[in-house]
């Protein structure tokens, strides 16, 4: 490398080191919006921040309603058992909800084993929810089977959020 290259060279790296050390702000806006519009923030996403404690909102945004299953397994694992304790700790603190438990399966097999599946999946979550405490004439579980699936697909990532049950609260006891 020539001296002239060197010197080049040398000259562009300080030109751009000064460059950037003239760059005093780290805010970025956009035209158009007001500031902090595209950036983390404190405030609580828009459409939620009234969410009332005990609400059937708190439960979703903040307990968390669906649990998932390993392909052909009812088995609650240790992710779901997060969810499950959370779940259990609401249902005790605010004993006026009931909780339908939904099961639902996207695995091998035909109709009928899909329906006992997701059946034995809601049916696992609800007797771990009584068995934390919830009353179990406060809940009822049905197995939908691949009746509801979430996303119709065949790659695995997609398949894995048909493998759920998901524990909706109701004001009264239903079938």
């Amino acid at each position: 490398m020539t001296l002239f290259m060197q010197l080049a060279r040398a000259g562009l790296m300080a030109g751009t080191l000064a460059l950037v050390a003239s760059c005093t702000t780290t805010k970025l806006e956009t035209p158009g919006l007001p500031p902090n519009a595209g950036g983390q923030t404190n405030d609580p996403a828009a459409g939620f921040a009234n969410v009332q404690p005990g609400s059937e909102e708190d439960f979703i945004l903040n307990v968390g309603r669906r649990t998932y299953f390993a392909k052909g397994s009812a088995v609650i694992d240790e992710t779901a058992r997060v969810t499950l304790d959370n779940q259990i700790a609401f249902l005790t603190k605010y004993p006026n909800w009931y909780a339908k438990i939904q099961g639902f399966a996207d695995d091998p097999g035909g109709d009928a084993k899909m329906v006992a599946l997701s059946a034995k999946r809601a049916e696992n979550v609800m007797n771990y929810l009584a068995a934390g405490g919830v009353d179990p004439r406060r809940m009822w579980s049905k197995g939908y089977g691949k009746e509801r699936i979430v996303r119709d697909c065949t790659e695995r990532a997609c398949q894995v959020q048909n493998r759920r049950v998901i524990t909706n609260l109701r004001e009264s006891r239903e079938e």
